[in-house]
């Protein structure tokens, strides 16, 4: 129909990325909103094997390969020319891994959004060093399987999004790959917005989940349902709001379909259960808090 608008991908087929990966569906729909005004940084990490196998690149914008820790300092510097060069219509977005933002890459993030710098930061969280093998990150959840914990990593997962909002920038969120107009919506308000902007998307891993490759973007749906991985904005560091209600389902299910969960106990999976209810609360009395 004439009045349909025309979508247009930014990445080309033949990738090398696994069946059913997250971190591609989100890359796709990430640079799908920013459109082809667009520099992408890209470290080593899943994301670096989606967008180029030397010689060739499944990006349809320029892209620049940094090193594991510096996808924010890069990704300023480069806006910082865009500039000075009054170019100021070109997105610069940096894609990393959870490896690359929880651990390796944390100090250089958070100069970068100390300084305010002008660029978009995409954490694709799928929640371990998958593209080392599955070793175990800081965003690894509680009790999951990974070839460096096999009895279940024994800490909670870092909360990212808590740590970038003490910085104050002037926009946080959290996206699902599973509810890709939320994320794309997201995308395109930090595309025009000046100075810092983090999206934390969970992009679940059917091999280091152990998962069959059909229930990734399921996966992705379930972990807001349950509440554990809430959709919302942070503006300035301080207001807070909710862009998705969840249905509160339990976690059995999704927890269930992936095998990095199966030696879990009953015992275990009720804590999970309360966790999940303490923090989706401390959520809503922040939203609660912005509201008065």
């Amino acid at each position: 129909m004439e009045n349909e608008k025309v979508i247009v991908d930014m990445m080309r087929s033949g990738h090398m990325a696994c069946p059913g990966c997250g971190v591609v569906i989100a890359m796709r729909l990430v640079l799908r909103a920013l459109g082809k005004k667009t520099v992408a940084v890209i470290i080593p990490s899943c994301s670096s094997i989606i967008a180029s196998t030397y010689p060739n690149t499944s990006l349809k914008v320029p892209a620049f390969h940094g090193t594991f820790e510096s996808a924010a300092p890069t990704a300023a510097g480069i806006s910082y020319v865009l500039k000075l060069q009054g170019k100021d219509d070109i997105s610069v977005v940096a894609f990393a891994g959870d490896g690359g933002t929880f651990d390796i890459g944390l100090q250089a993030l958070s100069g970068t959004v100390d300084r305010n710098e002008h660029y978009i930061y995409v954490c694709l969280d799928n929640e371990a060093y998958m593209n080392t093998g599955i070793q175990a990150s800081s965003a690894t959840p509680e009790c999951a399987w990974t070839i460096t914990t096999p009895s279940g990593r024994p800490f909670r997962k870092k909360n990212i999004m808590e740590i970038v909002a003490a910085h104050r920038i002037p926009y946080a969120a959290t996206a699902s790959i599973g509810y890709p107009q939320d994320l794309m919506d997201k995308v395109k308000k930090a595309r025009n917005i000046q100075g810092t902007k983090f999206l934390h998307i969970l992009t679940p891993c059917a091999t280091g989940w152990r998962m069959a490759e059909g229930l990734t973007v399921k996966a992705a749906m379930l972990s807001v349902e349950t509440r554990l991985f809430p959709l919302y904005e942070v503006f300035d560091g301080r207001r807070y709001v909710i862009t998705y209600e969840p249905q509160g389902f339990p976690i059995d299910e999704y927890l269930q379909m992936q095998g990095r969960y199966g030696h879990l106990t009953q015992d275990q999976i009720a804590n999970m259960q309360t966790q999940i209810e303490v923090e989706w609360e401390n959520l809503r009395n922040k939203v609660k808090d912005c509201q008065c």
